[in-house]
């Protein structure tokens, strides 16, 4: 049973996230803004991971600390659930199209946390979504599930579009890194016989 839950509460943000890595991808997604909630959607369609996640936090001064904490949330989530990572893929790299852009996702269920994020906007926002935000999510769910990531946009004009592709990239690189692999008889996949440090 590959499930996790964590809370996180703080003074700026009260999280409850639950994700079972062998689901279908059913969502329940409400943090209070509306595009983190669409970017979430996709997150557990494509990844078919399936996520819940309830957030109230301080939107009257703005949406950073909602959408940094959810991602530290998700990201414990994942880690918790992949527990000590025995027979895992560990590895996965995509190509995401999205109509004019597309992004490559790489991602090493290592546990060791690091991120390279390479996509550029145009514009300061989304909707009322600021786009400096897709970074910090990335970071925030990265450094806490402590996987290695990489996202790249390769080329794309459309804001919409650039971020939904990373998104997708990172769920479908999910998918396929956090698969049981039949051949690995419940191995860590490491030659030291263990992943972090």
């Amino acid at each position: 049973m590959r499930k996790a839950a964590i809370k996180r509460k703080t003074k700026e943000t009260d999280i409850e996230v639950a994700i079972d890595l062998d689901g279908s991808g059913a969502s329940q997604i409400a943090t209070g803004i509306g595009f983190l909630d669409h970017m979430l959607d996709l997150l557990a369609r494509h990844s078919r991971i399936d996520i819940t996640v309830k957030a109230a936090g301080d939107l009257h001064v703005d949406h950073h600390h909602t959408t940094e904490d959810t991602g530290i949330a998700l990201g414990q989530a994942v880690k918790q659930a992949l527990g000590d990572m025995a027979g895992i893929t560990r590895y996965a790299s995509v190509h995401i199209p999205m109509d004019e852009t597309l992004t490559r996702t790489v991602i090493d269920i290592s546990g060791r946390p690091v991120l390279v994020f390479k996509a550029e906007f145009s514009r300061d926002k989304i909707g009322e979504f600021d786009t400096d935000l897709v970074r910090e999510w990335f970071n925030a769910f990265a450094l806490n599930a402590g996987v290695t990531l990489h996202v790249e946009t390769l080329y794309g004009t459309n804001n919409h579009h650039i971020s939904e592709s990373c998104f997708k990239g990172l769920a479908r690189a999910l998918r396929a890194a956090v698969a049981i692999d039949p051949r690995a008889a419940g191995e860590v996949p490491s030659t030291k016989g263990q992943l972090g440090g």
